[in-house]
């Protein structure tokens, strides 16, 4: 299922903005604030839930924030700490990874920027800095580094060391150039190098998704510095072997399908190598809807590691084309004997996000970043 801001993502009817918002997370949510004195959870149940149909995801997240604005204190000293008092429990900090926590509980940063930016920086970040621990306030302090940039990023300093895992990883997700649907950062791309210096030897995968979405991230804009750096990590030797090479991988991704020579290189892949590919793919035509197996056979003259991916150009009626990579296998070749990969590959029908059209399709296959041959895949 496609799932965006928007909240459109549909599966079978089935939809992300009632899977996040609906009478039971309401309540939940009502019961939290219900503690503070004066706050009537009756009132904001009915009317958040009455403003929510007619709103998209985000637009929803803001709706409630109006809600519980409505009856909480004018002056934002006073409003931060009854949101502050309304948290629920910070998220099990034994967990190490996929703990994002709770839409809901995104209040606290929306008010946060809506009140707080301004006139109260130093309470707002303080309220972010313990939201976060509920949930993730990764979209909320971009608006900070933009306004405040030097006094967030001394803050970012400090939080670099702190105790909770998920506010190590807001200072690394909440600077990431191009976080998914969050509002872009004026912040040099290159600033941030010195905290995931720091976070890369983060403990919780949790820390290190993040520094490796990052570095992928800047892949876009200085490549070479990323290969540098986790180079220097490597010889640095703070983060366990295992883990630094999946986050090496996971930062390269990109660049690798690009076919960036540096990055292959790090990732032991070499371009100057010869190797005989031959590609067959069955069946040829195929109908929309339907797989079709790609067989890739590779022999080499020496020992040789190996990235293998495919690339489609996709056929559009109006004479241009759409480009996608995808990955095959990696494995170790050994002189004189041919190894044979295979893969099933269905043309979906009816995508939301990609429309396919009848027409030649050229098929490419890529060895360490490099087009070895090609066929083309007759779309009927």
């Amino acid at each position: 299922m496609a799932r965006g801001p928007d909240g459109a993502g549909q599966a079978q009817g089935f939809s992300l903005k009632d899977e996040l918002f609906n009478a039971r997370t309401i309540g939940d949510l009502a019961a939290e604030f219900a503690v503070l004195p004066g706050f009537d959870p009756d009132r904001f149940t009915k009317e958040a839930l009455a403003g929510l149909s007619s709103r998209g995801l985000l637009e929803r997240l803001d709706w409630l924030a109006d809600c519980i604005e409505a009856q909480l204190p004018s002056r934002f000293p006073e409003l931060a700490d009854a949101l502050e008092a309304a948290m629920p429990p910070v998220l099990d900090p034994t967990n190490t990874d996929d703990d994002f926590g709770r839409f809901i509980h995104a209040v606290p940063g929306i008010l946060a920027v809506r009140h707080g930016l301004e006139d109260h920086r130093d309470r707002a970040l303080d309220l972010l800095e313990a939201a976060t621990q509920r949930f993730s306030m990764e979209f909320y302090i971009r608006p900070f580094l933009n306004r405040w940039p030097d006094e967030t990023l001394a803050r970012l300093d400090r939080w670099v060391e702190h105790e909770n895992y998920h506010v190590r990883r807001l200072v690394s997700e909440g600077t990431r150039p191009r976080l998914p649907w969050a509002a872009n950062i004026q912040l040099d791309p290159l600033v941030p190098l010195r905290f995931l210096d720091a976070l890369h030897a983060d403990p919780t995968r949790y820390v290190t998704r993040s520094v490796a979405n990052h570095m992928n991230d800047l892949t876009r804009h200085a490549p070479e510095r990323v290969v540098a750096h986790l180079g220097m990590w490597q010889s640095k030797a703070r983060q366990t072997p295992k883990e630094l090479d999946w986050m090496t991988r996971h930062a390269l991704r990109t660049a690798v399908k690009r076919g960036e020579a540096d990055a292959l290189a790090l990732l032991g892949y070499r371009q100057d190598c010869d190797v005989a590919v031959s590609l067959r793919l069955d069946p040829n035509p195929v109908s929309i809807g339907d797989a079709f197996t790609i067989e890739v056979t590779l022999s080499v003259p020496e020992v040789l590691p190996v990235m293998v991916d495919y690339r489609i150009r996709f056929h559009r009626p109006n004479g241009r084309s759409g480009e996608k990579v995808f990955k095959l296998k990696t494995a170790r070749l050994e002189p004189g004997v041919a190894v044979t990969m295979t893969k099933s590959h269905r043309l979906k029908a009816g995508a939301s996000t990609f429309t396919l059209y009848p027409g030649p399709h050229l098929v490419t296959v890529q060895v360490n970043g490099q087009d070895r041959a090609d066929a083309t895949l007759d779309l009927v």
